[in-house]
């Protein structure tokens, strides 16, 4: 590109380690709040230090000046071209017994409303919505990004139902991340705050077995959870609602039923301890040499 311009960007190691270097010639515009971050990876040309919205929005008023609104470009163009190039992966419906998460995203896509506010946990339940669940408006899709904040999904599937308290909520979650906030049962019921939490249940912690399994052949470490709890019978011991799913079909009705409660309903989903999300990128990787 000839000009990057990157707003609270802190240009990661998976952006720009490795292989990767910008062409000389391109111009850097980095625009972030806090000043240590400018700098610190790639060099900008141009540093602007303060609030995102506030410069976007001045910014914005003088491009409008300068410029008239296109319904195509280049680069739209270009970006329409690669999804056609690599579409998403594709999966195979091999054991009868477990569901598979791109399947369930995609029914979860069909019948929540266009503006349903989704959130995610951290790990591979995560993966799995970001790849698979299409987001249609700004702000209905609230994840943790990189940050690892294990727990972070249900607190602010409350906090969205807080604000928007007549769309349907709903937690994206792993059997282990959600269990570090578990008791937030307690809040949702107590202060009748109904959201819908959907369980990706493999009873490990699958982003890190997913990595032993890739790097350590299968030798694994400390990533096994066992078979407790039920989290049918957590749920109801705090008062909401608990339901296990075995089929497609139990699941979509779970759903349509779970949107319409005036209490939170946990949905746990069996899916199977060795499933793998793709693609995703090997440590000190970069996101141009993906696997899968």
């Amino acid at each position: 590109a000839d000009i990057i311009f990157a707003v609270g960007c802190r240009f990661s190691d998976r952006s720009i380690s490795g292989e990767i270097n910008f062409n000389k010639k391109t111009r850097i515009i980095h625009l972030d709040i806090d000043a240590s971050e400018i700098g610190k990876n790639v060099d900008a040309t141009v540093a602007l230090l303060g609030d995102a919205k506030e410069a976007l929005t001045k910014i914005l008023e003088r491009v409008k000046e300068k410029s008239e609104p296109k319904k195509s470009s280049e680069w739209l163009e270009y970006v329409e071209k690669l999804k056609q190039i690599h579409p998403l992966p594709s999966y195979e419906e091999t054991d009868e017994k477990y569901m598979k998460p791109p399947k369930l995203m995609k029914i979860l896509r069909e019948i929540l409303p266009k503006n349903a506010v989704v959130a995610t946990e951290v790990g591979q339940n995560q993966m799995w919505a970001a790849i698979y669940f299409k987001t249609y408006f700004p702000r209905t899709f609230i994840t943790s990004g990189g940050l690892g904040t294990m727990g972070f999904g249900f607190p602010a599937a409350l906090g969205a139902k807080v604000g928007k308290p007549d769309v349907p909520v709903v937690d994206i979650a792993g059997d282990g991340s959600f269990i570090m906030n578990e008791h937030e049962l307690a809040t949702s019921v107590e202060e009748k705050i109904p959201v819908t939490v959907i369980i990706l249940d493999n009873r490990v912690l699958g982003m890190v077995a997913q990595w032993q399994r890739i790097i350590y052949r299968g030798r694994y470490s400390q990533v096994h959870l066992g078979s407790s709890p039920d989290f049918v019978k957590l749920a109801e011991a705090y008062g909401a609602i608990g339901v296990r799913v075995q089929s497609y079909e139990e699941f979509r009705k779970a759903v349509k039923e779970a949107i319409k409660s005036d209490v939170t309903t946990v949905i746990d989903v069996p899916i199977h301890s060795e499933e793998d999300v793709q693609p995703i990128v090997l440590p000190k990787g970069v996101l141009s040499h993906s696997v899968g």
